[in-house]
């Protein structure tokens, strides 16, 4: 896994700048906490932090290739390549020599042999650097379905680069700016492709490279969803999904550390969790381990609510018992949830302040942390939902006539605002409305059209395409960083892109053939899992119901009120705050939700540990 960082500068010495890269390199710690270090030449460093995961002693980054003394290029690589034992035997067949086990060693080579047309060949989630001194340039590379980050800023001499921002913003040439665009990206459920918080500073896109030489930057999308006919008939294409996803599992399981599954009961993590036990046992392993979470006290506690139906610790039972799992549970109190080391850790994860489902940030930070204790990589069935059409608005008639984002519809909108406390000037200054609507102008105009197609179809597979290029980075990118706070790699088969091109282009008609949802997944998996988890209805990650959670909320927020230096004051509606930060527990009449307080709460947080400028 791993976190990565560099600055190239054609007019720098950058050598004598090493106490700058090492501290770029030192804020990716937690990304990679077994070993670090940089590589400097003339124009160009390279920072490293590792999470060791395949060949813990051959694979030390940045690394470099040489012949004859002569350095042919230099990397630092975040991520793992899934495929990289054929590529390492197509190599080696092409007279390429190796002095590791790694697959890192195995990119940078196919690097020297194909360039960057190594993009096309490889099969895994990763951001990577890579330096060539015979010209003098940079490439940056992200994964086809951005399940690693990758950020970069261009500066008037070439560009700085990192995992997270924190990297970037290590540099003094870096500015600490948010402008009002970085602002609506903070506080809309939005993931806008490229775009950042921070004033110029960009994000490389999912399936993206970006070249850096003396003359600039040029941006290339090397993989886009295409769309193209599907000619397989439903028998054919159950069989196809159950093998690219048994392919993807085996393959995210090659690990020289403890591997995990975390298992919800659900659908997707029963089907990954099944399909890890099961080629554990073709290869003669022990009984696969798995983690839930689940609060304390939530057994009493639970009152099903419109996303949430059952709980999941009976499911989880279930399927650990089927497959023969050992199996955890992680039993959170929601006291530690709004504990500011807990909520600390997370902002520094996160760079941003979380503007939406707030307490599944510390609870999932901190399910995280109880998973390393055991293990170091982890599947998740992410991704599934978006694929394979498992929310509530591709059913919704309504969501999917509305000429927005589905999630921003009616019906589910409330789960995703925590805009009730803002100042009414600002948000009439920010027009997250007309924002939003522009932005779902370019999202569309992104989606492949596949000619003569039914017009029920295409929209569907727009349905299809927002939800995987824009609400799945988001939930990429929480995953990414709560897991990587505490260096733990988590995989994700279900964003195999060869599994994602063979579902986006089959019917909608084919993925919910029976009337349900993500039928066509549930037909591949039938045989693995036991009939409730199968027809159980799609039930999000958990969150807190403990009233206790959102007073302590209040009484944080009326701390922040009370003092008159509090950088979040002038954003807020402070009136209405303090109606809320003094009502009873339980007060329902007040038009808010606990979105509200959890994003005021993060944005004075982060305006104050960030030292961030407001440009508005």
């Amino acid at each position: 896994m791993c976190g990565i960082t560099g600055w190239v500068d054609y007019r720098l010495s950058l050598p004598r700048e090493r106490a700058t890269v090492e501290a770029m390199t030192a804020t990716m710690a937690r990304r990679g906490p077994d070993d670090g270090g940089v590589w400097l030449d003339e124009h160009v460093a390279l920072g490293h932090r590792r999470l060791a995961v395949i060949d813990p002693e051959g694979g030390l980054q940045p690394m470099t290739a040489e012949e004859d003394g002569r350095v042919l290029a230099a990397m630092t690589f975040s991520g793992e390549v899934y495929n990289f034992r054929e590529l390492r035997a197509e190599l080696a067949s092409r007279g390429h020599r190796f002095r590791t086990r790694s697959d890192t060693e195995v990119v940078l080579r196919a690097y020297l042999e194909w360039g960057e047309g190594m993009a096309d060949r490889l099969n895994g989630m990763y951001a990577l650097a890579v330096w060539d001194p015979r010209t003098e340039e940079l490439l940056l590379l992200r994964d086809r379905m951005g399940v690693k980050p990758l950020y970069y800023l261009p500066t008037p001499h070439g560009v700085l680069f990192g995992s997270e921002p924190k990297a970037i913003l290590a540099n003094p040439l870096a500015p600490r700016t948010v402008g009002a665009d970085g602002l609506r990206e903070v506080l809309d459920m939005l993931k806008t492709p490229g775009r950042t918080v921070f004033h110029g500073m960009r994000e490389v896109r999912p399936g993206q490279l970006v070249r850096v030489g003396r003359d600039g930057h040029r941006e290339r999308r090397y993989w886009r969803l295409e769309a193209r006919e599907h000619t397989d008939d439903l028998a054919t294409t159950i069989a196809t999904v159950r093998g690219l996803l048994e392919d993807a599992v085996t393959r995210q399981m090659v690990s020289d550390v403890p591997l995990c599954t975390l298992l919800s009961g659900g659908l997707d993590s029963s089907a990954v969790t099944a399909l890890a036990a099961r080629a554990l046992a073709a290869g003669g392993g022990g009984p696969v381990n798995s983690f839930s979470v689940d609060f304390a006290g939530g057994d009493e506690r639970f009152e099903a609510d419109g996303v949430r139906e059952t709980r999941d610790a009976p499911f989880v039972t279930e399927l650990a018992r089927h497959v023969s799992a050992d199996h955890t549970e992680v039993l959170l109190d929601s006291g530690r949830l709004s504990d500011p080391a807990v909520r600390a850790a997370v902002l520094e994860a996160v760079d941003l302040p979380p503007a939406y489902w707030g307490d599944m940030w510390p609870s999932l930070y901190l399910l995280f942390q109880a998973v390393r204790e055991q293990s170091t990589v982890a599947l998740s069935g992410e991704a599934a939902d978006e694929l394979f059409g498992g929310y509530q608005w591709f059913r919704n008639p309504a969501a999917i006539e509305a000429d927005t984002f589905p999630w921003h519809t009616s019906g589910s909108a409330r789960y995703f605002s925590g805009l009730s406390l803002l100042d009414r000037g600002l948000k009439e200054k920010l027009d997250l409305p007309g924002n939003r609507q522009a932005r779902y102008r370019e999202a569309l105009a992104d989606v492949p059209v596949l000619p003569g197609e039914d017009p029920g179809e295409r929209r569907l597979r727009e349905m299809t395409h927002l939800n995987l290029t824009r609400f799945l980075q988001i939930l990429l990118d929480r995953k990414d960083r709560m897991s990587m706070a505490v260096g733990l790699e988590v995989r994700v088969p279900f964003c195999d892109h060869r599994l994602v091109e063979y579902v986006f282009n089959t019917p909608w008609a084919m993925k919910s053939f029976d009337g349900r949802e993500k039928s066509l997944l549930r037909a591949a998996v039938a045989d693995l899992l036991p009939s409730s988890i199968l027809q159980r209805v799609k039930s999000p990650y958990p969150a807190t119901q403990d009233p206790g959670y959102e007073l302590a909320l209040r009484h944080r927020l009326a701390g922040v009120l009370a003092d008159g230096d509090s950088p979040v004051l002038p954003l807020l509606d402070q009136k209405k705050a303090r109606r809320v930060a003094a009502a009873d527990p339980g007060d329902v009449s007040l038009p808010y939700n606990r979105g509200g307080l959890e994003l005021a709460l993060w944005l004075n947080d982060w305006l104050s540990s960030y030292d961030v400028t407001l440009d508005l």
